[in-house]
């Protein structure tokens, strides 16, 4: 069982979400790298579910790139995007179904090109569209860029229909002038008083973000914190059920080399590049009251890890206070560490709740670490910097040399303050692992290298307090 979805010999590229008549139909684009396996297949599949843990698939027919569905009148809309290599150009295409999604017939007359005096032809993909009640048109975001001085021209393109058959080009709906790359997979949805523009970039930034307004017109404000998880997180679309809003992305996989650019002497996957596609990770969406989005885990992702686990701990580093799943520890001036006898399964949830006193540096968890405390996946909660930090095997190591020279490897903002409990919940799916901080902060990695090996607690510089510390299991 898995918690997150990755096909057998393939791996879940973009999902284009879709709800109907009381079921999820999640569609992704499948095996657009090298996989393995002579059982390939190409293009659209459509995932069905109810409890986004047991899913159907199947092949839609369609090859193409990124889009979405609808459905008026009884028949369903498909828009997708194709991709022509000489000269370089995309082109957005329109699909009907008339037979609930058996079958889609493509409509080659209604293919629609960008108004070259506003758009370069070269980005023109990913349609996505909603109907604008103010307006009473159709609305199609999609992700492109404007003709421009610089380079710096990415931006969310729109177009607009009566009939959806028919499209008018429209200057831009976003256009900041700030990033060198497409916008890709626009997102546009409304929750509680307020707009959301949704989409990813990947060269000042490579990271699902979004911007918020009180009017489709506009201004887009950008949030203190603009994104949903990290850099392995990635071409994220939302979905709402009627109740809940959901998110949709791709934890990308290590293993391909697709860009040639993995490092030669280094024997395994935790230090390559990332590949194009990987592992679904869904968030549930919830709003703060200034507007402000974050995200939890979906609550039937601990439904499927019922068995509580006993704990046997090891102290290495520091006094530590001991009592069932509780921990405690002072280290004003040093690294404080504990170890479990207990290893890290194939499919888990570690629980806990950190409070920290004042002055303290950080704290943390580590995951596959071995006996005497050094190579293991490291994740740090860092009040000074306001920070949650992940580093791997290797840059807590003497080898830390041989890699690029970063600061960190993936890190996001979160609020830490000092005597106030923090909720920690690390969900670990094989390869793929997924740690939220206070149902509201996530950040999506991938552990290729590192197995059976143990779980530790960390404190450094400073105090704290590991109440109810639980693992939970299949």
């Amino acid at each position: 069982m898995k918690l997150f979805y990755t096909p057998d010999h393939a791996r879940v590229g973009d999902v284009i979400p879709f709800y109907d008549e009381g079921q999820f139909k999640l569609f992704y684009l499948k095996n657009w790298n090298p996989y393995f396996g002579e059982d390939a297949t190409y293009g659209w599949h459509m995932l069905t579910t109810q409890d986004h843990i047991h899913f159907e698939e199947k092949p839609t027919g369609i090859m193409g790139g990124t889009g979405c569905v609808l459905r008026v009148d009884g028949i369903y809309h498909l828009f997708y995007c194709t991709f022509q290599r000489e000269p370089q150009r995309q082109f957005v295409h329109h699909a009907i179904s008339e037979d609930g999604m058996k079958t889609w017939k493509d409509l080659p007359e209604e293919t629609l090109l960008p108004d070259e005096s506003i758009y370069v032809p070269t980005d023109w993909r990913d349609p996505h569209i909603i109907w604008n009640e103010e307006e009473q048109c159709w609305w199609m975001v999609l992700c492109a860029q404007a003709v421009g001085e610089t380079k710096r021209r990415g931006c969310v393109g729109l177009c607009k229909s009566t009939d959806l058959h028919h499209w008018t080009c429209c200057q831009p709906l976003y256009a900041p002038d700030s990033c060198m790359s497409a916008y890709e997979c626009p997102d546009l949805f409304y929750m509680n008083g307020w707009w959301y523009l949704v989409y990813s970039q990947f060269t000042d930034r490579f990271a699902t973000i979004y911007r918020m307004s009180k009017s489709l017109n506009g201004p887009w404000i950008r949030p203190r914190v603009d994104s949903f998880d990290g850099r392995a997180y990635y071409a994220a679309k939302t979905l709402s059920d009627g109740e809940n809003r959901y998110i949709y992305g791709w934890c990308p996989s290590r293993t391909q080399n697709s860009y040639k650019f993995n490092p030669g002497s280094y024997p395994g996957y935790d230090y390559n590049t990332y590949d194009w596609g990987g592992s679904m990770v869904v968030h549930k969406i919830h709003q703060h009251e200034d507007g402000s989005l974050g995200v939890s885990p979906l609550p039937i992702l601990k439904e499927q890890l019922p068995t509580r686990n006993r704990w046997k701990w090891q102290p290495l580093n520091g006094e530590w206070k001991v009592e069932d799943n509780n921990l405690s520890v002072s280290s004003p001036y040093g690294y404080a560490d504990i170890i479990t006898r207990n290893e890290v399964p194939e499919t888990a949830l570690l629980e806990t709740t950190v409070t920290f006193q004042p002055g303290t540096d950080r704290v943390g968890i580590a995951l596959q670490v071995d006996e005497d405390f050094t190579k293991g996946y490291y994740f740090y909660l860092e009040p000074n910097r306001q920070r949650l930090h992940y580093r791997g095997p290797l840059t807590v190591h003497e080898q830390g040399g041989w890699t690029f020279p970063y600061d960190v490897e993936l890190e996001r903002p979160v609020n830490l303050k000092a005597g106030e409990p923090c909720h920690v919940q690390i969900y670990i799916d094989s390869t793929v692992v997924v740690i939220y901080v206070n149902g509201d902060v996530a950040l999506s990695t991938r552990a290729y290298d590192l197995h059976s090996r143990k779980f530790g607690l960390i404190v450094s510089d400073g105090e704290a307090e590991f109440r109810d510390t639980q693992l939970y299991t299949l």
